[in-house]
């Protein structure tokens, strides 16, 4: 287990924070700003717009492959090293998909780019938890969600602007430099840490993932994380092709559309910040998860009343993600801190069961909105809440208690 020393959330220690979420800032609206531009993508390449989806599963499935390797790759050389390696190989890979001549090649680089997720999440978050005493980790996790979430708000926008204007190829070219950019400052504002795990074999790691995977607290928080955040992911994924081919709005729309969905996610973290404390840790999302629940409630509503469809969607989603703003960043924060054995190793478990778990989940749903369209949507986001009911809640429940017990407010 690593020995690291936490600073106060102050302006000096906040421009690490800060220049970590410009590089998540990129990755993420490398899909945010791609995804409303599959559509003119996929007519390109001369493919069917059933592949659009894929472009973001592929790109998921990119962060899950490499996570085993970058947690633990970090923890023994330093993380410092391993993020500034894996941000640059994200902007030569924004920049080699320029050429890509079909959608498989496109696909492929997709994958590539997707490591960039696991640099944030093995890498990027568990430095932060490591760097920060615990309610100011989750306050700035919540911070940069807040920051990152101007991708998925200007991305469909910018998408629907690269469609209408110029070429998708300049939105790969405009990603690149602004990971480019945080390099820069990840190089000049990232605390070098002095690594304190004995220098032990690369075999260890097996070892290691063992011990986590066989920890049921681990697992039944972290796989309480894909429940809440996949509504609004399927969202992002399934969108496009539901709102503008389905629904017939234009790029524009679909793009503003974005607006109040997003903006709920960013007002349930600036929530978060303020109440976090106030109330014992783990509060925040035994009153979240059920604000999201009630959302899935109405996007049914609108499936059966198509008349009211529309805003029945923007409103369940705009309530669905709130919810996972003022829960989000606490469960992942007791999922990191679930398990005793070196963060690097445990956060490259946790990104990537997400990833996985994303992957899986958005084919799932897009072989089904083939389908039964709308449906597979709505209620695919109502089962994934509902699921959390199930386990986790109890765990979440228990842990809550145990902290009561041992003073933790």
């Amino acid at each position: 287990m690593q020995n690291v020393q936490t600073t106060t959330l102050n302006r000096s220690t906040l421009m690490f924070p800060l220049a970590l979420v410009l590089f998540e800032f990129a990755v993420y609206i490398g899909n945010d700003l791609v995804q409303p531009a599959m559509l003119a993508i996929t007519k390109d390449f001369g493919v069917s717009s059933d592949w659009a989806p894929s472009s973001m599963s592929f790109y998921l499935l990119g962060g899950a492959c490499v996570a085993w390797l970058l947690g633990p790759l970090s923890d023994r050389i330093g993380r410092k090293k391993v993020l500034l390696a894996g941000v640059m190989f994200f902007v030569l890979c924004c920049l080699a998909i320029l050429l890509s001549q079909n959608i498989q090649q496109f696909l492929g680089l997709r994958f590539l780019q997707g490591i960039g997720l696991s640099v944030i999440s093995a890498v990027g978050y568990a430095a932060i938890q490591e760097n920060f005493a615990e309610r100011d980790a989750i306050k700035v996790m919540a911070l940069m969600a807040n920051i990152s979430l101007l991708a998925p708000l200007l991305g469909p926008v910018l998408g629907a602007f690269l469609i209408d204007h110029v070429s998708w190829h300049w939105g790969f070219i405009g990603i690149a430099l602004i990971a480019l950019f945080s390099w820069f400052g990840l190089k000049s504002k990232m605390p070098d840490q002095q690594i304190s795990i004995p220098r032990q074999p690369l075999s260890y790691i097996l070892d290691d993932f063992k011990q986590v995977l066989k920890n049921k607290r681990f697992l039944g928080f972290t796989l309480s994380l894909p429940l809440i955040a996949m509504p609004l992911m399927l969202w992002i994924a399934l969108s496009p092709v539901m709102l503008v081919e389905q629904l017939g709005l234009t790029s524009m729309q679909y793009g503003l559309a974005q607006f109040p969905v997003l903006g709920g996610l960013i007002v349930g973290n600036v929530v978060l910040i303020r109440i976090i404390d106030r109330f014992p840790l783990g509060k925040t999302p035994m009153m979240g998860i059920p604000v999201m629940l009630l959302g899935t409630c109405i996007l049914i509503f609108g499936a059966i009343w198509r008349d009211y469809f529309m805003l029945s969607l923007i409103i369940g989603m705009t309530l669905i993600s709130f919810g996972e703003g003022i829960s989000f960043s606490v469960l992942y924060r007791f999922a990191l801190m679930s398990s005793n054995v070196s963060k690097g190793t445990v956060a490259a478990c946790v990104s990537m069961l997400l990833m996985f778990c994303f992957f899986i989940i958005i084919e799932i749903a897009r072989e089904l909105y083939v389908h039964f369209h709308i449906w597979a949507y709505v209620l695919s986001c109502f089962v994934l809440i509902a699921l959390w009911f199930v386990y986790p809640r109890i765990e979440l429940k228990r842990i809550i208690q145990e902290r009561k017990q041992q003073g933790q407010f």
